[in-house]
């Protein structure tokens, strides 16, 4: 359990582009062979925290996104972007024909 302790707080300036890119240099870690399971488990450990980091800031953005879209006077509608492809689609062939 001592070691769980020593664990580096994330930087206060993380951005969430640093940290994605973080986490993708600790998958292409953990999918060296060589990795012994002390060092695998400690990039396990940052690559949690980093994740949870990344959520975090997910999840901020979309509440900030949704307050915005709420104080917006049009009422902005948002779709599922497979009905938006779908829609598309098919405007286009009438606006051609």
């Amino acid at each position: 359990m001592a070691k769980a302790e020593k664990k580096a707080p994330l930087p206060k300036n993380l951005t969430f582009e640093a940290a994605l890119a973080r986490l993708q240099e600790i998958v292409e870690e953990l999918e060296d062979p060589e990795k012994g399971l002390e060092s695998a488990l400690e990039l396990f450990e940052e690559g949690v925290a980093l994740s949870r980091f990344c959520r975090g800031k997910i999840d901020e953005i979309k509440s900030r996104v949704e307050v915005v879209l709420k104080e917006t006077p049009e009422g902005f509608a948002t779709k599922e972007l497979e009905a938006l492809d779908g829609e598309d689609a098919g405007e286009e062939e009438d606006e051609e024909t």
